[in-house]
Formats: structure tokens, C-alpha cells, sequence
């Protein structure tokens, strides 16, 4: 057959087909080869590998996967939703159950009132706190001195100790400490302390411009008087230049008793005289010689 230029050129380019059969024939008789080779290697490899592998070796690959499993449970497990993409993960710290349990109730702390008022208006006065008071007393309270050793019980003269019935007459002998131990007078000296008790009550009876609030055990006698009490004295002060005033008087100007001091004053002078004319001229007009007077008031003046 005769060859053309357009043949003739499409021969150059083109390799002929008996070509192309050889070479894929070729190639696939390489891989062939390969993969033979490749076989070989591999089944020497696994018979080589299986002779390796024991059962101790087996158990110690079981014993890491189960201390990976736990130290994943302790750790954390991740968990990928599905909606999200592969690369957004979610790390979840600690197990489930721990995460939907709801934080305890938080208390805020807060402090106590400043000032606290009564419920009612006559409830007592209202108590205010003072912070930095409380906290200088918890300060101090630990420095305090240790509290002091209770003292030794009372004895007789007879070395015995007290019985109740002796304490209980030695306590009601005075008032207390929180009375400046005001003494409870014996029965014998009550006419004396009940007369210048009654001296000290008709002051106000010298006095018209003063008043004294009503007492409450007056009118009633000695039973009026309380169960602890005492009468106490001037004491003298001493004054600029060594004069006499109201609350220092001269031993020579003093009296013997309170009523006399009183009497003594002259603005209560007076007004004891004028108190003692009323009643005299009041007695005056109901006593003797007094009818000739109430005849002539009788008498019409016509």
C-alpha cells in the first residue's frame, strides 16, 4: 500500500500497534513480577511476625488499653456533635452526671443590721452595732487576764463553814455591790433612822416653791421605811477664801440636828411665823372671848 505525506507524517507520530501490544504487555508482566515480590515479602513477614508474638505480649498490650480507657474516664471524654462541623470539638471536663448537677446555694455573706428597731413603739430602745467596736473587743478579749480564782468559803468562828441559812442572813445584811453595799439597819436603831427620815420629809413643808415627789412608804410608819438604806452627812468643801457658804458651815453657825438647820434659814423663818399667825389668828376666832365679836358681826349696820 502506498504511503501518502499525510501517511507519512501520522507514521512518525503515531507508533505502530504491534508496538503499543508490546510495551502493555510488558508492563503488565512487570507488575506481576511486583506484586509476587511483594506477596513473598509479605507472607515472610507474617511468618516471621507470628513466630514474635506471645501471650504475654498480648496480655500486656489488653493491660494498656484498659489504663488508657480510665485515664481517658478521669481525664475527660470529648464528645463531637454531629450538626457541627469535623473540626469544632467539644471538651467536657469531668463525667455527666457531675456536669448537670446545679451549683449549691452561694451565700452572699451579708452583715447584720446597724440599727435595729423595736416592733412596736413600746418595745425598748432600739440597739445599735458598732463594727469597729465589736472587732476592737475580739481583739482585745484575747489579751484579758485569766479570770481569778474563786475564793475560799466562809467559816465560823468556830472554823466550821457556813450553812444557807447563815449565808442567806449575811447576804440580805447588805444591798449589794451594785448598791454601793447599802446596809440594812438593825431593829433597834429603826425609831431613831424613822424620826429623821420623817425630818427629811417635812422639808418640803418649810419650803412653799419647792416639791418633792410623794415617798412611798409615807404615812405608814417604821413598816414605810426600806429594807436597805442609810443617811449620810455633809461633807464641808472648801471655798476660795476660806469662807462659809450654804455647804460649809462654821462649827458655831451648824446645829445639833437637820430640823434646826432648816428652822435656822431665815427665808423658812419666815415663812414659819406667817404659817404660825394664820393658824393662830384661825384658832383665835373659834376660841374664848369670841362671841361678843360674833354678836357685833350680826348686828345690821343701819
Amino acid at each position: 500500500m502506498p504511503l501518502t505525506s499525510a501517511d507519512k507524517g501520522k507514521g512518525k507520530a503515531v507508533a505502530p500497534p504491534e508496538d503499543v501490544h508490546e510495551s502493555t504487555s510488558e508492563s503488565e508482566s512487570d507488575s506481576e513480577i511486583a506484586s509476587s515480590s511483594n506477596s513473598s515479602s509479605s507472607d515472610s513477614e507474617s511468618e516471621d511476625s507470628g513466630d514474635e508474638i506471645t501471650e504475654e505480649y498480648l496480655e500486656s498490650l489488653l493491660e494498656k488499653a484498659r489504663k488508657r480507657v480510665i485515664e481517658k474516664k478521669k481525664a475527660g471524654t470529648v464528645v463531637v456533635d454531629e450538626t457541627q462541623s469535623a473540626e469544632e470539638d467539644i471538651l467536657m471536663l469531668g463525667d455527666a452526671a457531675s456536669e448537670q448537677q446545679k451549683l449549691p446555694p452561694l451565700d452572699p455573706g451579708t452583715t447584720k443590721s446597724y440599727i435595729t428597731f423595736g416592733a412596736t413603739r413600746r418595745d425598748g430602745p432600739s440597739s445599735l452595732q458598732d463594727p469597729d467596736a465589736e472587732q476592737a473587743e475580739q481583739s482585745t478579749s484575747a489579751l484579758v487576764a485569766p479570770a481569778p480564782p474563786l475564793p475560799p468559803p466562809e467559816l465560823t468562828r468556830s472554823g466550821k463553814p457556813l450553812t444557807k441559812k447563815e449565808k442567806k442572813a449575811l447576804k440580805n445584811k447588805t444591798a449589794g455591790p451594785d448598791w454601793f453595799d447599802l446596809p440594812a439597819p438593825a431593829d433597834a436603831d429603826l425609831p431613831r433612822l424613822y424620826r429623821e427620815v420623817e425630818a427629811l420629809r417635812l422639808r418640803n413643808q418649810l419650803d412653799p416653791k419647792r416639791f418633792y415627789r410623794k415617798d412611798e412608804g409615807e404615812g405608814k410608819g417604821i413598816k414605810g421605811l426600806p429594807k436597805h438604806f442609810a443617811i449620810g452627812t455633809i461633807i464641808p468643801t472648801s471655798t476660795p477664801f476660806g469662807t462659809a457658804s450654804g455647804d460649809n458651815l462654821t462649827r458655831a453657825e451648824r446645829k445639833r440636828t437637820l430640823v434646826d438647820e432648816l428652822v435656822d434659814d431665815a427665808e423658812a423663818r419666815r415663812y414659819a411665823k406667817k404659817k404660825f399667825t394664820d393658824l393662830q389668828s384661825v384658832r383665835a376666832k373659834k376660841g374664848r372671848n369670841t362671841l361678843h365679836a360674833k354678836k357685833a358681826a350680826r348686828k345690821p349696820k343701819w
